[in-house]
């Protein structure tokens, strides 16, 4: 089968965003690839984070992963750090990769201006870890959103300078682009995102959740329940879309530019198909806290067959590289 990497950040809860963006789609794509799935939390600690909940966060990760659907009998799930062939590739990347590539970095002049206390070299260095990552398993194929494009190219751009100087070891993967809609937070104007309290969180309770739709931002423009309003400017709309059917879907739009439907009733249906989709993974997450140790067996069994593919690929690259056995 085919091989597929990705990864996620142990960063804090993981929201709608997360979920529709990247992890229902990995689901799918388990029924169809060799799929390999990383907690990544060396690429956590390249900004300021809080040591004493880390290790807590990467196991809450990996169970919400499995919550949603990622089997740990049918793909690999594990801690990055816990396959350290990663950073050994990484640091044979640096050889080949030009400063200046990762200078132009999208992700690192934002990072570096939302943290200009704390831009070290791990924040530059993103990108090639990441190179690592996918490139020590020989994965061919990458999902993501559009925001992480440039760094697929530069992975395959390392793979290429690799092969050219060493001999050709490590395919150059290929993006597989989410078809989801990018959903922004309730203030419907940010990103999606857990620092800006913005945000809609996976696992949250139906409550919480029903209030943060019932305040977020629609269409600006319809101020009064009789305004007509354009559903291809509402934030409400395009999480209507991940979550309800084509057939809701027009009727919504319908309703919406005729004022047939108000802002509320709009909410509520969608609350409703919300609700119809993450309340078994809040009911799985329950059993999966009680019984945690099914996770800790996971991510241990993932990481221990990751790591058999990591030091096979290591001894390839040594050899290629003249380094003494």
């Amino acid at each position: 089968m085919k091989r597929v990497f990705s990864g996620i950040q142990p960063t804090g809860e993981i929201h709608i965003g997360n979920y529709v963006g990247a992890i229902r789609n990995w689901v799918h794509l388990m029924e169809e690839y060799d799929c390999i799935f990383s907690v990544v939390d060396y690429h956590a600690i390249t900004i300021d984070y809080e040591i004493s909940v880390l290790g807590k966060r990467c196991i809450e990760t990996a169970m919400i992963l499995i919550a949603s659907g990622l089997s740990p009998e049918k793909c690999n799930i594990f801690i990055q750090s816990h396959v350290p062939e990663h950073t050994e590739l990484a640091w044979i990347f640096n050889c080949v990769t030009p400063v200046g590539d990762l200078e132009r970095m999208t992700q690192f002049k934002e990072k570096a201006k939302q943290h200009r206390g704390n831009i070290n070299m791990g924040l530059m260095d993103y990108p090639v870890l990441q190179a690592a990552d996918i490139l020590i398993y020989k994965a061919g194929y990458v999902p993501v959103g559009e925001d992480q494009i440039q760094h697929i190219e530069l992975s395959r751009e390392v793979a290429r300078k690799f092969n050219a100087r060493f001999g050709r070891l490590f395919p150059e993967p290929e993006a597989i682009m989410s078809i989801a809609p990018r959903i922004l937070g309730v203030d419907g104007v940010s990103k999606m995102s857990k620092s800006m309290n913005n945000y809609i969180g996976l696992l949250e309770d139906k409550n919480i959740i029903w209030e943060k739709l019932r305040t977020a931002v629609t269409d600006v423009n319809r101020v009064r329940r009789s305004d007509k309003g354009n559903p291809d400017l509402c934030n409400i709309y395009t999480i209507h879309r991940a979550f309800s059917s084509e057939d809701v879907l027009l009727e919504i739009d319908k309703g919406c530019r005729s004022a047939g439907i108000g802002c509320i009733d709009c909410k509520k249906k969608l609350f409703e198909n919300m609700m119809v989709e993450l309340d078994p993974i809040r009911e799985r997450a329950i059993y999966l806290r009680e019984n945690i140790d099914y996770v800790h067996d996971g991510i241990r069994k993932g990481a221990i067959n990751c790591r058999a593919i990591a030091k096979k690929t290591m001894e390839e690259v040594r050899e290629a590289l003249g380094l003494l056995p």
